[in-house]
């Protein structure tokens, strides 16, 4: 039964971890996949940094889930 509820956890972090770091694009911001152009490098900010530190926590999760369930097998 836990390994089950495990086990969906982490498909459900797998899919949460991969669209979070599918959205962010390296080097030219979130402002260009809606279709602005900024070749200046510049610091995230507001929708940007949130989507950094998910991406960070869901792997933190993501990962502290693998080990639970190597720890119960």
């Amino acid at each position: 039964m836990r390994q089950t509820i495990i086990a969906i956890a982490m498909i459900a972090l797998s899919f949460l971890l991969t669209g979070a770091i599918l959205l962010q694009q390296r080097g030219s911001g979130l402002g260009a996949a809606f279709g602005g152009d900024s070749t200046v490098f510049r610091t995230k900010r507001g929708l940007e940094k949130g989507l950094f530190y998910a991406t960070i926590a869901l792997s933190f999760l993501f990962f502290g889930t693998a080990i639970l369930n190597l720890l119960l097998v």
